[in-house]
């Protein structure tokens, strides 16, 4: 079965898209309350047996505050991503919260920068990389990816994950995939089976559908926690753990007790109906939900 890990997008910044993330998080969002908030849940990670942590350059300040928690934490596996800027300067009211940019440029910059902070990184990934993405074509950047000691992966977005993954499987470099997969949104299963047969290590991230899966589950999904004594979210990050492809399950909780009830998801098991919208559907959807 899947191991859990945990991302750090809820935690690294201000705003972010998740739904249910309000009242987890302190009251205050400035930069000392966030980087108490984040170490408190690093801490509960780590005392709930979760050895996994990701990160990426566009999560604020979460390299940051990994680093600082790390030095206590040697045998935990470090994951962060280049290809997003953070561009909000923590205000959440932020027209523009990234960008994007997949370049040579963009990768030895972020890399020196990822590097300087977290002294400890044996995953690098892409960070939404897309079937358009320049990276495919351009060689300088894949040869430079290649060149640095971290593990090279590659995170995927949008309706087409599927068509991604694929080409990323024929570029032959990558040695892990991280995609969106969950019981509304299932389009890139088969090609996520394939990455797994392939040899890489597929972890699976938006397992509660960035929180609408917890604040609006689906009356199968409701049913089957109340049945089974649990949250909606642990029904949610069940129905991916069971699926012989995935390796591990990211967890975007923002408080220990999101990340409590997540864990339960590795006690259970589930048996949900086909819940899986339109992926066009689903990413336009997520594409309408606010940073807040």
């Amino acid at each position: 079965m899947a191991q859990l890990a945990l991302g750090l997008a809820s935690l690294g910044r201000p705003a972010y898209i998740n739904l249910g993330r309000e009242d987890a998080l302190p009251a205050v969002r400035d930069v000392e309350s966030m980087r108490a908030q984040c170490h408190l849940v690093l801490d509960t990670a780590y005392e709930l047996g979760i050895r996994w942590v990701d990160a990426a350059r566009s999560y604020g300040l979460a390299e940051q505050f990994l680093s600082e928690w790390m030095p206590w934490h040697g045998d935990v596996t470090v994951c962060s991503k280049w290809g997003y800027e953070y561009t909000a300067d923590w205000r959440s009211d932020a027209e523009v919260h990234e960008i994007k940019e997949h370049s040579l440029a963009q990768f030895t910059r972020q890399w020196q920068e990822t590097s300087a902070l977290l002294e400890q990184v044996d995953l690098y990934q892409v960070h939404s990389l897309t079937a358009d993405s320049p990276l495919f074509e351009d060689k300088a950047l894949q040869e430079a990816m290649l060149e640095i000691e971290p593990d090279i992966g590659f995170t995927t977005s949008g309706p087409r994950q599927a068509d991604t993954i694929r080409k990323a499987l024929d570029l032959g470099i990558f040695r892990s995939v991280q995609a969106t997969w969950n019981v509304l949104e299932t389009s890139a299963g088969a090609a996520l089976e394939e990455a797994h047969d392939a040899g890489l290590h597929v972890m699976i991230k938006e397992g509660v559908a960035n929180g609408r899966l917890v604040v609006d589950p689906p009356q199968a999904v409701a049913a089957q926690a109340e049945a089974l004594g649990v949250g909606p979210d642990a029904v949610a990050l069940a129905a991916i753990a069971q699926q012989p492809w995935v390796h591990r399950v990211l967890s975007g909780a923002a408080s220990p007790d999101q990340l409590r009830s997540n864990v339960d998801a590795m006690r259970i098991e589930v048996d949900l109906p086909d819940l899986a919208e339109p992926a066009e559907q689903y990413w336009k959807t997520r594409a309408g939900l606010s940073w807040n």
